[in-house]
């Protein structure tokens, strides 16, 4: 990945974070809880959601290494599950939220990258969509990894009973090694779910 297109790249993975990002502080408001809304985080300004390990230094380390993956994450949105409804549906509605969004962004784009010979879009714009594609289907994918932060711990031990919580605290102690660990070793795994997820929205291979 060099020049504009790893630019271009970054941008793309920036905007999407940040509406990852709003999107579960907006579910959280719809499920009573206003923290979000305090803290100042139902805005689409990035600066208020980015924070420079998962947001800047790893995507730039990513890029620079080429190792072909550009990942990153944004600073986690404040909830307060005790404001919820329902606790347990509430925690999980907000967890998967941000996941949603990058997938309904995949798609949405998929089928303009289709349409878009008849549209009369560029070969040069389609490209754009196949980018924001592969990234929302990569961050998608990625917060579904059930490792604190990412929002797949959130949606595993929100449909767990009580009693695995412990599990959930330990790997929060550990948490930033494991990504770490996963980013660089476990890309592997999750690998052919990204690209069949690619293929089927796009009708394209990677």
């Amino acid at each position: 990945m060099q020049g504009i297109d790893a630019i271009f790249y970054i941008i793309v993975l920036i905007a999407s974070i940040v509406l990852h990002e709003v999107a579960h502080g907006y579910v959280a408001y719809a499920m009573g809880d206003r923290t979000a809304l305090r803290a100042g985080r139902l805005t689409l300004n990035p600066l208020v959601h980015l924070e420079w390990f998962g947001s800047i230094i790893l995507p730039l380390v990513l890029v620079l290494s080429g190792t072909g993956l550009v990942l990153g994450w944004a600073k986690p949105v404040p909830y307060d599950p005790g404001q919820f409804r329902n606790v347990r549906w509430g925690t999980f509605a907000v967890a998967i939220a941000g996941v949603v969004v990058n997938f309904f962004l995949a798609i949405i784009f998929g089928l303009l990258f289709r349409f878009a010979p008849s549209l009369g879009f560029s070969a040069t714009i389609q490209s754009f969509f196949l980018t924001i594609v592969i990234v929302n289907i990569v961050l998608g994918v990625f917060n579904l990894v059930p490792i604190p932060p990412l929002d797949g711990s959130k949606v595993l031990f929100s449909l767990l009973p009580p009693s695995y919580g412990h599990i959930l605290a330990t790997l929060e102690r550990y948490s930033l090694p494991l990504i770490i660990f996963f980013v660089f070793f476990g890309w592997k795994i999750i690998q052919p779910v990204i690209y069949f997820l690619f293929t089927l929205i796009t009708s394209v291979s990677l």
